[in-house]
């Protein structure tokens, strides 16, 4: 079965064409294109609470080369989710409504609570392979941070908060901010201590692959610590001409290298598990259930 799924976020914009084979005992899911768009919709709704015309003629356009290529693909079903910026931006019914005209496409604009749920649909027990440790999944986007505490199918706690990547550029995170995230971290995690954390999102793929670390194994919280101390004796251009990072991470990476650390400093956690999944895997695994079910 095929799917399709496109994620809106607040630093870049993508399209996962995905591919599920479902013969043997568990589905296997295929990436057969991941196509991604650096549109950064978080500049503008994250300090004006709007999103310039600029920027949303680029997404449209974005969104109808999008729909193009998944008529070419020919998914069963697909789906489009936006988060953080779209959630913030006064326009946001206004975007929704063009995109809708000039693609077809119908985009809905997600709660943090509906992201970390469906960040949750990935399985990951699964995928590192034990549904009987506690783990602390991260996802830091360029709004806000998803923290999922959960063992097995039982979710102990999830919470969204307005921390990201583009809000720390620009300036809008707050101390208040960050000790609410901390306070909560080290409530949950003292309640139910978690043995590793699970990170997504692009910025920990990036980090993992810098670490040196093989595939399959774990990253380490002083990898995160040393690789931000790291960047940072770097400036924006020199990360970009000397270390080889695009554009548009070489600034997001810093915040986001921080807010990992953090997270599992707060929570007493050692090691990280990089399945590299997000949003869009998540939208692929919610598609196939609900077609799964749809069959029985």
């Amino acid at each position: 079965m095929k799917f399709a799924a496109i994620d809106v976020g607040s630093n870049a914009v993508r399209l996962l064409l995905s591919r599920v084979d479902s013969g043997g005992v568990e589905p296997i899911y295929e990436k057969v294109s991941l196509v991604r768009m650096p549109i950064r919709l978080g500049e503008d709704a994250f300090v004006h609470n709007n999103i310039s015309q600029e920027k949303i003629s680029s997404l449209v356009s974005t969104m109808i080369a999008f729909k193009h290529l998944m008529d070419a693909y020919g998914p069963i079903d697909f789906m489009a989710c936006a988060t953080s910026a779209m959630r913030e931006a006064d326009n946001s019914d206004e975007i929704v409504s063009m995109i809708k005209k000039k693609s077809g496409i119908d985009l809905k604009v997600i709660s943090g609570r509906k992201e970390a749920k469906i960040i949750y649909s990935n399985r990951i027990e699964k995928i590192v392979g034990s549904s009987d440790s506690t783990y602390l999944h991260i996802d830091v986007g360029g709004g806000s941070t998803e923290l999922i505490l959960f063992k097995g199918s039982n979710v102990f706690a999830y919470r969204s908060f307005n921390i990201g990547t583009i809000r720390m550029l620009e300036g809008i995170v707050t101390k208040k901010d960050w000790n609410e995230m901390k306070s909560w971290v080290k409530s949950v995690t003292s309640k139910n201590a978690p043995e590793h954390a699970i990170g997504s999102g692009g910025n920990i793929n990036k980090l993992f692959r810098m670490s040196g670390r093989k595939d399959g194994t774990l990253l380490m919280a002083e990898d995160i610590k040393d690789l931000n101390n790291y960047l940072k004796g770097f400036t924006l251009e020199q990360r970009i001409t000397k270390i080889g990072l695009r554009p548009d991470r070489a600034d997001v990476i810093v915040p986001a290298s921080k807010i990992y650390y953090s997270v599992m400093n707060w929570g007493n956690i050692n090691y990280m598990h990089v399945p590299q999944l997000g949003l869009a895997d998540g939208i692929i695994h919610v598609l196939y259930k609900k077609h799964k079910e749809s069959y029985i």
